[in-house]
């Protein structure tokens, strides 16, 4: 570090200034986090970006990283002013390669067993947000890395994507969510050969399967994101909220009775709101509306 400081030529007697530029030095070679928070500015304030960078071992997913992501979903949901999550990576060419095995090599089986658990938890609670989330996938998103993916809302892909749960080839079963999710959004039948083949899919075949909203260009995947992301964002976050809350819950019930009943109870609470109020009203007056989130 010395040496560092002496290159610079201010390698002085121990100082205010020294001790700036030690300090400074420390926060240049000190990685970045795996996971990062960043809001959007105007004109696209509501809009947050999560961004993955592990850039050496492709944003496979750590303790560090998943700990991170959970203070992320505490983060969004304090925060009133959020519509709209972005997943989307730092890393060119990979989405997020999945669990960090080389982590997980080190480990016992119940701590293995423990790994597993709380990456369940982590993206439990990451789908669990009461705000639209979209992954924005380019390149590789495998085994963990599409289980946060089936974690989200909505899913953009890049036509370089390539999508896939290989964890029968490890004699192992994709344990954080995709037994569960990808069935839910492809059927059952299309789930059962993607997981017990571990074959690979391409954004094309993703679009026609449901796995995948929208196949763009590659590079072009978090342009298009963005442009929903500023759709959702213009609606009525009390009405997004609701609706999500309906999809999801309405989807777990038993049966579709039971299914509008929760249909109904979230269309009871948005209506003795301000903005359903404001919605009218700038309906009548043919102007675009103002909502406050009330």
């Amino acid at each position: 570090m010395r040496r560092l400081l002496a290159a610079s030529g201010r390698c002085a007697p121990a100082t205010r200034t020294h001790h700036g530029l030690f300090a400074r030095a420390i926060q240049i070679l000190a990685p970045p986090d795996p996971v990062s928070l960043h809001k959007l500015s105007a004109p696209d304030c509501g809009i947050v970006e999560l961004r993955l960078e592990r850039p050496e071992v492709k944003n496979a997913i750590n303790w560090e990283a998943m700990r991170l992501l959970r203070g992320v979903v505490e983060k969004v949901e304090a925060d009133d002013t959020v519509k709209v999550v972005l997943v989307t990576s730092s890393v060119p060419g990979v989405f997020c390669a999945g669990a960090d095995l080389k982590e997980q090599k080190l480990m016992s089986s119940s701590g293995v067993r423990e790994y597993a658990n709380s990456l369940r938890s982590t993206f439990s609670s990451f789908e669990a947000l009461s705000i639209p989330t979209i992954a924005v996938i380019e390149g590789a998103a495998l085994g963990g890395g599409l289980e946060l993916a089936l974690s989200c809302d909505l899913r953009i892909c890049g036509e370089n994507a390539t999508l896939g749960l290989p964890e029968t080839g490890l004699a192992i079963i994709p344990g954080a969510g995709g037994t569960q999710c990808l069935p839910r959004i492809v059927g059952r039948s299309r789930a059962k050969e993607m997981i017990f083949t571990g074959r690979r899919c391409n954004a094309t075949e993703a679009v026609m399967m449901g796995l995948a909203n929208y196949c763009v260009p590659a590079g072009e995947a978090h342009e298009k994101a963005l442009e929903l992301a500023r759709e959702i964002a213009q609606k009525g976050p009390l009405g997004i909220r609701m609706a999500k809350k309906a999809i999801d819950q309405g989807m777990q019930a038993a049966d579709m009775p039971s299914a509008l009943a929760v249909e109904g109870e979230c269309y009871e609470q948005l209506l003795h709101t301000e903005d359903r109020l404001e919605g009218l009203a700038a309906f009548a007056e043919r102007r675009k509306p103002v909502y406050s989130g009330k």
